[in-house]
């Protein structure tokens, strides 16, 4: 029987709480706010940690309980209440209980592997549930592959754009690769694009390290809330710089914001919400700076906008692409 002594929780269980944090993580759609509560309660206490684990994993482990006795559960759980919530709590505690008389802590360090491809179209964005509790929001026209081992959660972020959401699990960190670098944590929320020439990631809460994706385990750059950096094609690592990570991610609500972004930056991608191609005529053209708003839903308007705002014209050329050339 766990000890609550040392564990100001009020008139509940550690085990209470960390159920009720369980089945608040299997809803469709967990906002930031919940994010940082749960990281707040997680945090106060070890006891935390290690209830809302065990959880974790024998719910996991819950496939090796028969079908008919996870039915009697389930048809048991919400005859005293008609708020799915609650009736969802009820379940995982009735499937621990079930569990823990089966003894199948055995399960709790052998997750079952997973492996799953996800994508999105033009204009698409998608928020994708994983198996471990972390979440992964997709923007446009962005490709990833899923691959969860014993030791290990990879993901391979092939081409655009992600944010990442992650469920603590010292046992198993959590690896982001691209083509060039790779995002290492055990639980934080951060984003990673992947573009042409770079890997570019920027972390809203938690810290994550960032290596070359070859780099030996002790070379490294460690980020921070608020901070970011790019991974270049070589595999080389930028020091920390201070980013905004609401301005870095304002796709997710329907945004590009450009913030002094060099114009090949901004025509890269400016073409994930496009049928056809950005380009920048030459270097010269790349270089310029941009610092302004549009809405990731209308690029048209930045198109026409951008020869009022820096010595530039925009063509069409015959496969109907269209190109940033100098006035």
């Amino acid at each position: 029987m766990m000890d609550t002594r040392d564990c100001a929780c009020g008139q509940t269980t550690v085990r209470d709480e960390a159920a009720r944090w369980f089945v608040r993580f299997q809803e469709p759609a967990v906002d930031v706010e919940a994010y940082r509560q749960f990281d707040t309660w997680l945090n106060e206490h070890p006891q935390h940690r290690n209830e809302f684990e065990s959880l974790q994993g024998l719910w996991k482990a819950a496939d090796l309980v028969p079908a008919a006795r996870l039915r009697a559960l389930c048809e048991e759980a919400p005859a005293r209440s008609k708020r799915r919530p609650i009736m969802r709590y009820a379940v995982a505690a009735s499937v621990l209980a079930v569990a823990l008389g089966l003894g199948l802590f055995s399960g709790l360090n052998r997750p079952s592997p997973y492996t799953a491809e996800f994508s999105t179209g033009l204009g698409e964005r998608r928020q994708v549930a994983l198996p471990d509790g972390s979440v992964v929001d997709l923007d446009s026209r962005s490709r990833l592959q899923v691959r969860f081992e014993k030791n290990r959660r990879g993901i391979e972020l092939i081409e655009g754009e992600a944010m990442f959401s992650v469920q603590h699990d010292t046992s198993r960190p959590f690896i982001v690769e691209t083509g060039s670098g790779k995002v290492t944590v055990t639980g934080t929320r951060f984003d990673v694009r992947r573009g042409s020439a770079d890997t570019r990631v920027v972390v809203e809460q938690g810290t994550v390290k960032v290596q070359g994706r070859s780099a030996a385990d002790d070379d490294f750059v460690s980020l921070t809330a608020g901070l970011g950096t790019h991974v270049d094609a070589h595999g080389k690592v930028a020091a920390a710089y201070t980013v905004n990570p609401a301005e870095m991610t304002a796709w997710r609500n329907g945004k590009l914001v450009f913030n002094n972004a060099s114009l090949a930056d901004v025509a890269e991608q400016v073409s994930r919400y496009r049928e056809k191609p950005l380009k920048v005529g030459n270097a010269a053209v790349g270089n310029l700076r941009l610092t302004s708003v549009f809405k990731s839903d209308n690029t048209e308007a930045l198109l026409k906008a951008l020869p009022n705002i820096l010595p530039v014209a925009v063509r069409t050329l015959d496969d109907g692409s269209q190109e940033i050339i100098s006035k």
